[in-house]
C-alpha cells in the first residue's frame, strides 16, 4: 500500500510543477487546498490538493486516514469505521478552473477494517480489504470570498472490493474471503476550499 501512496504523491508532485511551469504567464489560481466538511462527519481527517493544469483542466487528489480502532482489550470488536482513502480526480471546469461547474472522472483506492456497521453489511461481523475503482462525478463551486470557495459534488461508479470477514467476537478466526463488485455512489462532498 505504501507504494501506491508513494506513486500518487510523485504524480502530483511532477503533474504541478509541469503545469506550475506552463501557467507562469497567465493569470488566475493555479493551486487550492481543501477538506470534505462531509467527510468529517465520519470522524475522518481529510485533506486535499487541486492544480490547474489548464485554464478549464484540474488535477484534484483528496486523501482522508481514519485511524480510530474499534478494538477492545479481549480482542474483540466493537464498531468501526477505520480506513485509508485516496481519491485522485481529473476535472474540466465549463467556466474556468474552480469556479461554477465541472466534470470528472476519478480513480478512488481504500484499504479498510470495517466492523459491526450495518451500512456496510457487517452487522456483528469484520471486513478487513482494500478496494479500487473508477467512477465519474459532477459538481459546483461557490465562489465566497477571492480565495475562499465551497464546492459541493457527487460521483457514482464501481469499486471491486477484496476482503476477509471475521466475527466481531475473534478478530483472528475468517469466516470467509469475498471479492465483490460494488456500483453505486463513489464520493459525496461538500469541500471547503483556500485557492492561492
Amino acid at each position: 500500500m505504501r507504494s501506491w501512496i508513494l506513486l500518487i504523491v510523485a504524480a502530483l508532485v511532477g503533474v504541478a510543477a509541469s503545469a506550475q511551469t506552463r501557467l507562469a504567464d497567465e493569470q488566475g489560481p493555479r493551486l487550492a487546498a481543501k477538506t470534505n466538511l462531509l467527510y468529517w462527519g465520519t470522524t475522518t481527517p481529510n485533506a486535499g490538493l487541486e492544480v490547474r493544469l489548464a485554464k478549464k483542466w484540474t488535477f484534484d487528489v483528496e486523501a482522508g486516514f481514519n485511524p480510530f480502532s474499534g478494538k477492545h482489550d479481549d480482542g474483540s470488536y466493537g464498531r468501526s469505521f477505520r480506513h485509508v482513502r485516496v481519491h485522485p480526480e481529473v476535472r474540466y471546469w465549463f467556466c474556468e478552473a474552480f469556479y461554477k461547474h465541472f466534470i470528472g472522472v476519478h480513480a478512488p483506492f481504500v484499504a479498510y477494517n470495517i466492523s459491526d456497521l450495518k451500512i456496510f453489511d457487517c452487522e456483528d461481523l469484520r471486513k478487513q480489504g482494500w478496494g479500487a475503482g473508477l467512477g465519474v462525478s459532477y459538481g459546483y463551486a461557490f465562489a465566497l470570498s477571492k480565495h475562499w470557495n465551497l464546492e459541493a459534488t457527487v460521483g457514482a461508479g464501481w469499486l471491486r472490493l477484496n476482503h476477509d470477514v471475521y466475527p466481531c467476537s475473534n478478530c483472528g478466526s475468517v469466516r470467509r474471503t469475498e471479492k465483490k463488485n460494488y456500483f453505486g455512489l463513489t464520493q459525496a462532498g461538500v469541500n471547503l476550499t483556500y485557492i492561492f
